[in-house]
């Protein structure tokens, strides 16, 4: 039985361009590099579908967040600090471990 190859994606591209660019056929190509021209083929559509997400912009615009969310957040970060503080404090009262280290 025949090991499968697996190929580069850099290889992949450089025969997806050689195909699109048409100057040769695949059964040429095929012999050039010893894929199979269906292979090729496969190569070639997904080379040309994908081509468009190359001039995207990379992650898109960035999300504008509101002054408003800003200060909700910055209240909530508060509350949660003030309740861990109390908690630490109630904690070492009840456990008596105020200024030893574990």
């Amino acid at each position: 039985m025949k090991k499968r190859k697996n190929h580069s994606p850099e290889f992949k591209a450089k025969v997806a361009l050689e195909a699109i660019r048409e100057e040769m056929t695949l059964a040429e190509l095929f012999k050039k590099y010893g894929v199979h021209p269906t292979q090729i083929g496969t190569w070639k559509r997904a080379a040309i579908d994908s081509m468009a997400t190359a001039f995207t912009r990379r992650g898109g615009a960035p999300e504008q967040v509101s002054a408003a969310d800003v200060d909700k957040l910055h209240s909530k970060i508060g509350q949660l600090v003030v309740e861990r503080d109390f908690l630490a404090e109630a904690s070492h009262q009840l456990l008596g471990t105020r200024g030893k280290k574990r």
